[in-house]
């Protein structure tokens, strides 16, 4: 099947493919692992060996995290390479895939020899599998570039729907049931989501098969590229190809961008380190009487309605592809029964409970829950004629980001200097996390989306590779720079340490608005 008879076939009702929707529950499942390892990460270093973790230092776990979350960002970079050379994209998602399920297994063993080969594989499999299955996602818009931006954003919505059922499953079993139960449960949706990508190939034609795969396919385009290069040269009116000069400033446009996300997602990462010790040490977690009522119905409303909403979309992409693939759908549908059945599970553990804690890791949903319910309405900004230009869209998310720890600021200004407990309301997290969200769909589906559009073809896979080194700086600082909240709350306060989040992203902001003209020249026609 070539692309244009792959691409006849993969057209649905709201103009974006069926083999988006594969994409986007592949890529669900794996930020599911990823989100849900992470959220017990720091928290099972810090527990006590008397609660089943390891009894560590804040420091050293976060100096680890920091390690881990910013290596899983370097990796892309070859993996990215080694798609584009080699092996192609599709092969580099499912060995990732198979790697990260190993890894998480791993992990669930608890010792330290397995606890150190997981992350490797984790490692290695994350490398593989990110830059790959984003660059398919472009490649499904050759010819209608302008809906690039709606589809990352749709398939941002998928991450962060695995994000959110990841954080929620794997932290409550964690905290509440035990952390190898929270790791493996991390695995098990990792395998789903390799099983279902693997059985579902020939909806994607040729896209994100190995060079010469694709020759095979279609040799005649092979022919075509060297008839086109020839003709170049003969009659360069009949060719259509930019200038060494624009693809120079493209690239340029990209280091640009992926410099700024610096900023955004070394404060924004807080989310797993600092903020994480945040809500477990310093937040007031215990609820009773209506407070705990509360809570178990907003909940409920929170779980079941993303649920619900993935639901509808799994059942309309079963109705168009069931036929062909059935079997990819099937793995697809059994991993949503088994999610359902922990759901209900789990709620119904909650409500018969007589006392009322809210885990540390429960606060990391509020991202994926805020990205759920507000990425459609981005989507449609993007595409209508309100959509800003690239660098005022960068501009705006760091200043959102940056608002939200000023009110961590904020609600931190009562916490006495060097406290290592507190109980501040949880008011001042939920609301940090609604405007980092903010910010995050403001720069994170819309960078993604820019990467695919300015670099060229060739370098797709590598532009991928660079822009997650920039996430591997940003992502090793954050956690570096989380290690030192006791040493900054003991010299100055808690306050103190979330302005540096605070004042960093506002500034780095000010100067994306102030190179806005000079961005848009640069990126030559591209929006």
């Amino acid at each position: 099947m070539d692309i244009s008879t792959a691409e006849k076939e993969l057209v649905n009702q709201n103009g974006h493919p069926p083999s988006l929707f594969i994409l986007f529950f592949t890529e669900m499942w794996e930020r599911f692992s990823y989100y849900g390892m992470r959220a017990i990460f720091v928290l099972f270093l810090t527990s006590s060996i008397i609660d089943g973790g390891w009894g560590w230092e804040r420091k050293d776990a976060l100096q680890t995290y920091a390690l881990y979350t910013g290596l899983v960002y370097l990796t892309p970079i070859f993996g990215g390479l080694i798609a584009d050379k080699l092996i192609g994209y599709r092969m580099a998602v499912i060995a990732g895939a198979f790697l990260m399920t190993l890894g998480h297994a791993s992990l669930a063993l608890e010792t330290p020899f397995f606890f150190y080969v997981g992350l490797l594989c984790l490692i290695l499999g994350n490398g593989l599998f990110k830059p790959n299955i984003s660059s398919m996602v472009g490649q499904l818009y050759t010819k209608n570039p302008e809906k690039k931006d709606a589809a990352y954003t749709i398939f941002y919505m998928g991450i962060n729907a695995g994000a959110f059922l990841g954080i929620l499953l794997c932290g409550y079993i964690g905290e509440k049931v035990g952390w190898s139960y929270g790791f493996g449960l991390a695995g098990i949706f990792m395998l789903f989501g390799m099983l279902q990508f693997t059985f579902a190939q020939k909806i994607f034609g040729n896209i994100g098969l190995a060079p010469r795969s694709k020759q095979n396919i279609n040799p005649g385009a092979t022919n075509y590229v060297h008839n086109t290069a020839f003709d170049f040269e003969e009659k360069k009116e009949q060719v259509v190809e930019l200038p060494k000069n624009v693809v120079k400033d493209r690239l340029q446009v990209i280091g640009i961008f992926a410099f700024f996300t610096i900023f955004f997602w070394w404060a924004f990462e807080q989310a797993g380190g600092s903020m994480t010790i945040f809500a477990a040490d310093y937040t007031d977690r215990n609820l009773t009487g209506g407070s705990a009522s509360a809570f178990k119905i907003i909940n409920t409303v929170l779980t079941v309605g993303p649920m619900i909403i993935l639901t509808v979309v799994l059942l309309r992409l079963f109705r168009q592809t069931f036929k062909k693939y059935a079997l990819s759908n099937l793995f697809l549908g059994t991993s949503f029964t088994i999610i359902w059945g922990i759901v209900i599970w789990m709620l119904l553990r909650e409500f018969r409970a007589d006392k009322t804690e809210v885990p540390a890791s429960w606060f990391g949903i509020l991202n994926s829950f805020f990205i759920i319910s507000l990425a459609p309405l981005f989507s449609k900004i993007w595409e209508s004629r309100l959509n800003p230009s690239g660098p005022v869209k960068f501009g705006l998310g760091l200043i959102l980001l940056g608002l939200g720890f000023a009110i961590l600021a904020y609600g931190g200004l009562d916490i006495p200097q060097g406290a290592k407990t507190a109980s501040v309301s949880m008011i001042w997290l939920i609301l940090a996390y609604l405007f980092h969200t903010l910010g995050e769909l403001c720069i994170s589906p819309v960078g993604l989306s820019y990467v695919s559009k300015l670099a060229p073809v060739r370098l797709v896979g590598l532009m991928f590779g660079v822009w997650f080194v920039a996430n591997f700086i940003a992502n090793f600082t954050a956690g570096l720079t989380g290690s030192f909240i006791d040493d900054i709350t003991a010299k100055y306060s808690m306050s103190t340490f979330f302005l540096i989040f605070t004042v960093v992203p506002i500034v780095a902001g000010l100067v994306m608005f102030a190179m806005n003209k000079y961005l848009k020249k640069k990126m030559h026609g591209i929006r």
